[in-house]
């Protein structure tokens, strides 16, 4: 499955999956780990799940995709419509 990197912050990939499913999400990988985050109405994220990420780094990450939340959905919505 083709994978499209949308945003890099803080040593992650944040990516979307081209042939991926509902809810809106993104998959964040990077220093040996992942996690997936659910894109919330609202501006809202949470994590669905991680694996290998420390949690201050979990911590920067949520921020993060918070920050980026419009981008992040707009780029979901371009991908999936």
């Amino acid at each position: 499955m083709a994978m499209v990197t949308v945003h890099r912050a803080h040593g992650f990939q944040f990516t979307i999956f081209a042939n991926d499913h509902a809810p809106p999400h993104i998959h964040v990988f990077g220093q040996g780990g992942e996690a997936k985050i659910d894109l919330l109405p609202g501006g809202d994220v949470v994590v669905t799940w991680t694996n290998g990420i420390a949690r201050a780094d979990l911590r920067r990450i949520l921020a993060e995709a918070r920050d980026q939340h419009k981008m992040l959905s707009r780029a979901w919505e371009r991908m999936h419509g």
